[in-house]
């Protein structure tokens, strides 16, 4: 309660050093954030990008088409300075895939191999199988005990509404293949990373590299997963995989971007955006052509004001997210003007409603937390107490750099059972929902762009609050 009456006073504060601006400032974002509850264009962007483009991984055609999608998109929406900024990424493209259980009796798997994986031979791998029911369980096992094996690991994934189930299962799928080949096995199958009861596997990224000693691995679907744990208490499996893939050392991918200039700061600038890149099993609805669209048409919300906020917006549709790459290039292509990028966020979870707001270190303290708090309260979002610590991975490289960033966190509760899949399609996506994430990031970009806040200069939690710019 004392806090709360501090914020308040804190507010009021505010209000009488800014005057008739900050009260303008507010009704702007109010009505930015009531239009985009009607607005139609992160639907429309979202539709057109997973309808003409479809799947864009890394190296295909399709993502070049999309690379072109982006820029016409953007320049079609009245964006400024649009910029195609190429780096070297190399690529991997899927072949056939195929696994049976052999023993103890004849069954097809549905699986799909990990992004980035290595194939088997042509002939495949057949072998006995080592189950473990957790990751951890297999790391328990010594070098050498699972020679001439496949490791199954059957590990579970936890829903929450904040996701954080994904980071704890999805050690399987990342360093899995890396750990089981220290241990001697030829080939790793895991049960998705998956909230999902479906027999759909999800692929995703796994180590990768030169200097990675790794081996095939794949994905199977959940009740293939549950049947082999039954299977292995009844005696030996045997599994025989099939992976094919081919790999262009010198490919290229692009981050893409635009802006809405600032009227009276353009050298300030707030980075957002999401990732053009997908995996290649379905139509990278959720993951991440909303979150392209949900930026995309909040930004040009913006600049169709009859006045531009103060600071300039940037829309950035990286290149290549999903086996990385995007956030070091973008980084490297725009270090020198790190310390003017004011802001950064990135939305990567879907579409889903937005329920909570992370502000930077040192904001929650700072009248604009307030503010933003009843701005985004008619849209059932609640500022959170703790600060933004990781807004997305495309801006990685921006939060090393000083950046400071934001987290609009989607609800997640259902966002894994489709990630990563060939279910990953536009009928997942909920009109309203998409649209109310375009209401919190117009109306809160908005208030920070036309604002003189200096978020670097707010001190932590438990610190004096500076004064109000």
């Amino acid at each position: 309660m004392l806090m709360y009456r501090r914020l308040l006073a804190a507010s009021a504060a505010f209000a009488l050093l800014s005057g008739a601006a900050h009260a303008q400032d507010i009704r702007t974002a109010e009505a930015l954030r009531d239009k985009a509850l009607l607005d139609r264009t992160a639907w429309d962007i979202t539709e057109d990008l997973t309808t003409t483009i479809g799947p864009r991984v890394v190296g295909s055609p399709a993502m070049e088409r999309a690379k072109d999608w982006g820029a016409a998109k953007l320049k079609a929406l009245g964006f400024a300075n649009i910029k195609i900024e190429p780096f070297a990424k190399p690529s991997w493209t899927r072949g056939e895939e195929s696994a049976e259980l052999v023993a103890p009796y004849p069954m097809k798997l549905s699986i799909v191999g990990l992004g980035r994986t290595l194939p088997t031979p042509a002939a495949g791998i057949e072998a006995e199988v080592a189950l473990f029911h957790t990751y951890a369980e297999m790391i328990a096992a010594p070098e050498g005990a699972l020679k001439g094996k496949i490791a199954v690991i059957t590990q579970p994934m936890v829903r929450a509404q904040d996701g954080s189930g994904y980071g704890v299962a999805g050690i399987s799928r990342r360093a899995g293949p890396v750990e089981a080949a220290k241990r001697g096995a030829v080939a790793l199958l895991i049960r998705s990373v998956s909230t999902s009861d479906s027999t759909v596997p999800h692929t995703g990224v796994t180590g990768f590299g030169p200097d990675v000693l790794t081996i095939p691995a794949a994905a199977m679907g959940v009740p293939e997963a549950e049947q082999l744990e039954r299977l292995a208490k009844k005696g030996p499996l045997r599994i025989k995989l099939k992976l094919a893939s081919t790999t262009d050392p010198n490919d290229v991918a692009w981050n893409i971007s635009g802006e809405i200039k600032g009227a009276e700061k353009p050298d300030e600038v707030i980075v957002i955006g999401g990732h053009l890149d997908s995996w290649d099993v379905g139509t990278g609805a959720l993951d991440d052509a909303t979150g392209i669209a949900i930026t995309t048409a909040a930004a040009k919300l913006i600049g169709d004001l009859p006045k531009h906020p103060k600071r300039t917006i940037r829309v950035v549709m990286w290149g290549s997210e999903e086996s990385g790459g995007s956030s070091d290039a973008y980084i490297a292509a725009h270090k020198d003007e790190a310390s003017k990028i004011v802001l950064a966020g990135e939305s990567d979870s879907g579409a889903d409603r937005i329920y909570s707001l992370k502000l930077p270190a040192g904001a929650a303290a700072h009248p604009i937390a307030t503010t933003a708090a009843n701005l985004l309260a008619p849209l059932k979002i609640y500022v959170n107490r703790q600060p933004a610590s990781h807004g997305g991975a495309d801006i990685e490289g921006l939060e090393q750099a000083g950046v400071p960033s934001i987290e609009l966190e989607q609800d997640a509760s259902r966002y894994f059972d489709y990630h990563h899949t060939m279910d990953d399609t536009l009928n997942k996506v909920r009109p309203d929902e998409l649209a109310q994430n375009v209401a919190a990031w117009a109306s809160l970009i908005y208030l920070v762009a036309d604002s003189d806040i200096d978020f670097r200069a707010l001190k932590p939690a438990g610190a004096a609050a500076p004064a109000s710019h």
